[in-house]
């Protein structure tokens, strides 16, 4: 491996350069396929979660549109970092203005957009009315309905799913494989626990993890910064079975010894609590009180005495 391939972050170096290579997402893909075989868009809404593909597949639409000139015709602004009218009245709207290269019209990807103020959504609207006959837009938004109504009337709406287990073990396995590393499936589990089916996650904690050299289940949550899940386990079962100084000493040896935040562990919490031993009805209250719990985090509350009031909970709940 040349000095420059280690260099590289991987979520670039791996990242699908067509539609056929999109990871899942077949239902987007397919249209946007037959959109490029036409060589014309309409403007385009791209919702869904982190990591599942919204950014790629706007990119590989304008590879597939402009081929040579697809870089020429196709610019990318990032709402959250300017989310003011300024934006568009400046950047977009002079790129929109210019001509396209080579093609019939240019693409501009409004990544988290729907960040932007209502006033400038009001501006942006406006600019794709102006210049839709010479540019396309597409705005990537977590939740499409953030976005005007104005807005979302102009576009077709695509909605990305995250990814499940068996297509983050397929990218994993894929990113190995070029890369020379093994992996277990141990690893590939605990990096789509951590990852909850975001794939630029899972990969930059894959490429943190093999920095050693070997990727590990404990390297990974060592380098995310996440609780065990059987620590976790291990916490409530001793709090459920009525010892509370070791659940507590678990907890401490988390905060302490490992380093990680009470938001860390409370959102570990939330996943055990469905796998506990106890009636529905306990489950309810626990769940309750954790979100208690979590509220008091936010509020500035000390991550030990509030995540010691939950296990203490948890251990009122196991004498029952």
């Amino acid at each position: 491996m040349t000095e420059n391939n280690k260099l590289q972050i991987w979520t670039e170096k791996y990242r699908p350069k067509t539609l056929e290579e999109v990871v899942d997402q077949k239902h987007v893909v397919d249209r946007l396929k037959a959109w490029a075989k036409e060589g014309s868009i309409p403007h385009l809404i791209f919702a869904g979660g982190a990591g599942v593909g919204k950014t790629t597949a706007a990119i590989c639409l304008a590879r597939e549109l402009f081929g040579e000139h697809w870089r020429e015709n196709f610019q990318e602004t990032n709402a959250s970092e300017a989310r003011g009218i300024d934006v568009i009245r400046g950047r977009i709207k002079d790129f929109a203005m210019t001509k396209p290269i080579s093609a019939e019209f240019k693409i501009i990807f409004l990544d988290e957009s729907d960040s932007l103020t209502p006033e400038a959504q009001q501006a942006l609207r406006r600019t794709m009315e102006k210049f839709s006959r010479v540019c396309r837009f597409i705005l990537s938004c977590n939740y499409s309905s953030k976005l005007i109504s104005p807005i979302q009337s102009r576009c077709s709406v695509f909605r990305f799913k995250n990814m499940n287990r068996e297509n983050v073990e397929e990218y994993m396995s894929m990113i190995a494989k070029g890369e020379g590393l093994k992996i277990s499936k141990d690893s590939i589990d605990a990096i789509y626990e951590i990852s909850e089916g975001d794939l630029r996650k899972a990969t930059n904690l894959l490429q943190a993890a093999a920095a050693t050299g070997s990727v590990t289940k404990e390297g990974i949550y060592e380098v995310a910064s996440q609780a065990k899940p059987e620590d976790v386990k291990d916490m409530i079962n001793l709090a459920l079975s009525g010892k509370f100084e070791d659940a507590r000493k678990r907890l401490q040896d988390m905060l302490i010894n490992q380093g990680l935040s009470g938001q860390d562990i409370v959102r570990n919490l939330h996943r055990e609590i469905f796998n506990l031993g106890v009636p529905d009805q306990d489950k309810i209250k626990l769940i309750t009180h954790l979100g208690e719990t979590e509220f008091r985090l936010n509020s500035g509350g000390s991550d030990d005495v509030q995540i010691e009031s939950f296990l203490a909970q948890v251990a009122l709940a196991g004498k029952k």
